[in-house]
């Protein structure tokens, strides 16, 4: 079957700190509903801070929640006055909590969104303004292999977010999966997205995987055989949606053969599903892992 659309450390010390103002009640009420409660975002006062923050309010706008700040520094009046013109001049809530928290970046930015529970991490994939590769910056590393919480990274954060026209999703079937596409239909719609890419990756590991458990039991077929309707299937099991849909079967040597098609689209977005684990460590599945080191676009682990 043709693939094509388918219809439908050492010891440091934290701060938290809150300007007291009345939330607005409605954004209170469609946070309800949403599926992530508090939304964080790793803030610094480098040439992106006000873009980061400005796609950070991107991702709440579509999942309304409480924002909050996480910034390694030390909190004093100054520091304190650019978080507060800042949020005004995003129209952001001037009460989001800001923690002000000591030690390394990425150590601390993780202790914090354990510490308080965070759902969803925004920050900047580059630690460079300008670089030649699209390599994750150190911090946008470790949040992606360790963070317990689900990330979005920008490659390229802008004040006025542009919208997500493509976006490719990577299907594992697991029900988590599933949850994390109907999680993303809403978002793709939101974005006004030209097409979602829903791509199962296959490696020659999983085909020679695949070979030996065929082998040894003589009376199945292959699975390749329907891998794309498989995908087509747990497409249609997300339900009924406006977004066009693309299935497609992504075969290579390596997960990075993935890589190259997120490129070949020119996506915008990239969404992987992660199951969470107990583990410091969250393993990516051996043909996604190459996004801890390249990233073709924008990026959002589910967890």
């Amino acid at each position: 079957m043709k693939s094509g659309l388918v219809s439908r450390a050492p010891a440091a010390r934290s701060l938290c700190c809150r300007i007291s103002l009345q939330r607005d009640s409605s954004i209170q009420s469609m946070a309800d509903l949403s599926p992530y409660k508090i939304i964080a975002v790793a803030t610094t006062f480098s040439p992106r801070f006000m873009e980061v923050l400005a796609e950070a309010k991107r991702i709440r706008e579509r999942f309304p929640a409480d924002l909050h700040l996480i910034y390694v520094g030390e909190r004093n009046e100054e520091t304190a006055n650019k978080f507060r013109n800042v949020l005004t001049e995003l129209h952001l809530p001037p009460d989001s909590m800001v923690h002000y928290e000591q030690g390394d970046p990425a150590d601390a930015i993780l202790r914090t969104l354990a510490r308080e529970k965070i759902d969803v991490i925004v920050a900047g994939a580059l630690e460079k303004e300008v670089v030649l590769h699209p390599f994750l910056g150190n911090v946008a590393r470790r949040l992606v292999r360790e963070a317990a919480c689900s990330v979005v990274l920008f490659t390229k954060p802008e004040v006025k977010p542009k919208p997500l026209r493509r976006i490719v999703f990577v299907a594992d079937y697991s029900d988590h999966g599933l949850q994390a596409l109907k999680r993303t239909l809403p978002f793709a719609a939101a974005e006004s997205c030209e097409r979602l890419y829903v791509i199962r990756i296959i490696t020659t590991f999983d085909q020679a995987r695949e070979s030996i458990r065929v082998n040894a039991r003589r009376d199945e077929k292959p699975r390749a055989e329907d891998e794309e309707a498989a995908v087509e299937e747990f497409v249609l099991s997300a339900g009924a949606t406006d977004v066009p849909i693309e299935a497609r079967c992504i075969r290579g040597n390596t997960g990075l053969a993935a890589s190259d098609f997120v490129q070949s689209v020119k996506a915008d977005l990239l969404v992987v599903p992660v199951q969470k684990s107990a583990e410091a460590i969250q393993q990516l599945p051996s043909n996604i892992a190459w996004v801890t080191d390249v990233i073709p676009c924008n990026l959002w682990i589910i967890r």
